[in-house]
């Protein structure tokens, strides 16, 4: 009889998953794409930590995003419009739209050079071929057609997941120094700089906003004889999904610091991806170009949806994902067609979105930590981990600001 229960338990946990998922295309879009390969080409397996650590603060940023949006009923925008006033409402929500642009420029960048190097394709019809094809994913968000959309995200997640894989088994990276590079430790400033960058980057800002709003849709108003339950599966959701999401990131670097060490022309998404045809053979190059394509599809889709919920929560309005589409892609597309280099577009949005990152977890921990907006008192040691992780990021955003605006 216990052995029944328990997998019926299972069963319900199971039929939680997928939300955090979603949220995770985040930590796969092309701008890690590029930092990690970058971290591996210049340093080999020096920069593993960073990844591990990376993903362990992520894990707990997330999970209060989620945990908020299950115990309140309500999204991270909403919480923060109810507790502003109407001019500090109006000036987060420019911030968070500026972001959210930033945000999709990188996004729909690496979908239009993987289109480049997959096809020949010129960049700006790339950046339209991206626009319009998430755009047509979007559509199936909401009502009866959202489970297929989060089939979707979530099939094309493994897809990206495969590729990367199917590089990494080609490249062949050492185990013994991949564990060697678990012990935290630098190379000079560059290193301390590309550290930075990867680590900061780390928590995007759309990510946050959207975890508040997939929990809310997919469970509603929780009561409080259910929180508990659901508290504990979205901890199993963001576990296996931040660790599918790690391992790739992960996967990237310790590919490039097996095949790519010392080989020139990896700064670049296209010349990382001739790099990997040159040394690993066309069908790899042809692996991390899809890879590369998948993940400016999912992310720029995801972070339009996330754009209607901060436009929906801060403005106290209602405005389809659609709409938000073209608020955040048109810019996109307009900066490319004015014939901005790609990659010089892809670390402007870095720039603009490291602005934004403590705009939203400072308001995150805060409600998080408050007994009156939740109803449920926050462990004083998750608080006091989240506040530390929370001013290591924005104290390495600012330095990455700094070393960015010094070069």
């Amino acid at each position: 009889m216990t052995t029944v229960k328990h997998q019926g338990s299972v069963k319900r946990r199971i039929a939680m998953l997928g939300p955090s998922f979603i949220a995770a295309v985040a930590y796969l879009d092309p701008g890690n794409f590029a930092t990690n390969i970058s971290a591996g080409a210049e340093f080999g397996y020096l920069l593993v930590w960073v990844v591990v650590g990376a993903n362990l603060m992520a894990m707990l940023i997330q999970y209060l995003a989620a945990r908020i949006g299950v115990l309140t009923g309500r999204t991270l925008p909403e919480l923060i419009a109810e507790h502003s006033t109407n001019p500090i409402r109006i000036a987060y929500w420019i911030q968070a739209q500026v972001v959210a642009i930033a945000t999709d420029i990188a996004e729909v960048v690496g979908g239009a050079i993987a289109l480049q190097v997959l096809t020949g394709m010129p960049i700006i019809w790339g950046a339209i071929v991206t626009v319009a094809i998430s755009t047509a994913i979007l559509v199936l968000q909401g009502g009866k057609t959202n489970h297929r959309f989060q089939q979707v995200i979530i099939t094309m997640v493994v897809l990206i997941a495969a590729g990367i894989l199917y590089n990494v088994v080609l490249a062949g990276p050492s185990p013994v120094e991949t564990l060697q590079g678990m012990k935290p430790q630098f190379a000079g400033h560059e290193s301390l700089v590309l550290a930075a960058g990867m680590l900061g980057a780390t928590v995007m800002p759309h990510a946050i906003y959207i975890h508040s709003a997939l929990v809310r849709d997919r469970f509603g108003h929780v009561g409080k004889d259910q929180q508990e339950e659901i508290l504990r599966a979205t901890r199993w959701d963001i576990a296996l999904s931040m660790l599918l999401a790690g391992s790739v990131n992960g996967g990237m670097l310790v590919l490039a610091a097996g095949a790519l060490n010392g080989v020139d022309g990896t700064g670049t998404l296209t010349g990382a991806h001739n790099a990997i045809a040159s040394v690993l053979g066309s069908s790899a190059g042809w692996a991390f170009a899809v890879a590369l394509l998948l993940s400016g599809l999912t992310s720029t889709t995801v972070g339009s949806y996330s754009g209607t919920v901060v436009f929906n929560g801060l403005l106290n309005m209602k405005i389809t994902p659609l709409a938000t589409r073209l608020l955040t892609a048109v810019p996109a597309v307009v900066i490319l067609a004015l014939g901005v280099d790609p990659t010089r577009a892809l670390v402007i949005s870095q720039v603009v979105l490291s602005f934004g990152i403590p705009l939203v977890l400072i308001p995150l921990i805060s409600l998080s930590a408050n007994d009156y907006v939740t109803g449920r008192r926050l462990n004083r040691i998750v608080l006091a981990v989240a506040v530390l992780c929370a001013l290591l990021i924005i104290v390495l955003n600012i330095a990455l600001l700094v070393a960015t605006f010094a070069s």
